[in-house]
């Protein structure tokens, strides 16, 4: 995945944060979080059922599009957590 990390993917992921954050002024960030996983998930159901040419295809494949897909997620939190524990105790991020 850190491959596909150029420029263009920062500023689409910078994007979906963006939005995000308009809702945190009305809803707990649990709640934005929550529908941010969902939206996730339902996107790429589409993309999962874009890629089969059928739904016999579809239904061979969905296991290992799931493992796949829960296997870069975690490694993505995991990078992400690292990161906001490396610079926890700086100032500015009380």
């Amino acid at each position: 995945m850190a491959e596909m990390r150029d420029k263009q993917f920062w500023d689409i992921a910078d994007s979906f944060i963006q939005l995000a954050n308009t809702h945190l002024s009305e809803v707990k960030p649990s709640r934005v979080s929550a529908c941010a996983l969902f939206a996730a998930s339902r996107f790429n159901a589409f993309v999962i059922t874009a890629a089969a040419e059928s739904k016999e295809q579809m239904m061979a494949e969905k296991e290992a599009a799931i493992a796949y897909f829960l296997s870069e997620y975690e490694k993505m939190l995991r990078e992400n957590l690292d990161e906001h524990l490396a610079r926890y105790d700086q100032p500015g991020n009380e």
